[in-house]
């Protein structure tokens, strides 16, 4: 699958800009240049990272397709570490319980 660079906006450990009950226990950041169906740039979970972050490099393994919501979310590892869709749904849990939600892998 694909490689990106995911800017992290929303490191590990740090707050929602909108919920401040919701604190991020992966880091969440964007993919410059990639439009999603919000009108923003594309959205993306980095799991197998235990540390805050400022932009990563790594491979999407899956989308996360919100049923109830207009855009998707990418999740994005380090080359060579795979997750299960339930390892996935564990790890993401915290933001997509909120939603109803198909996780998509990708080879």
């Amino acid at each position: 699958m694909e490689i990106v660079k995911v800017i992290v906006d929303r490191p590990m450990g740090s707050v929602h800009p909108k919920h401040d009950d919701l604190i991020y226990p992966i880091n969440y950041g964007y993919v410059e240049g990639i439009i999603a169906g919000d009108g923003e740039e594309q959205d993306v979970y980095i799991l197998g990272v235990d540390k805050p972050l400022k932009e990563f490099v790594g491979k999407v393994i899956a989308i996360i397709h919100r049923k109830d919501d207009v855009e998707d979310k990418w999740v994005v590892v380090p080359e060579g570490v795979q997750y299960t869709k339930d390892e996935i749904a564990e790890q993401v849990r915290f933001q997509e319980q909120y939603f109803d939600t198909v996780i998509e892998m990708k080879d």
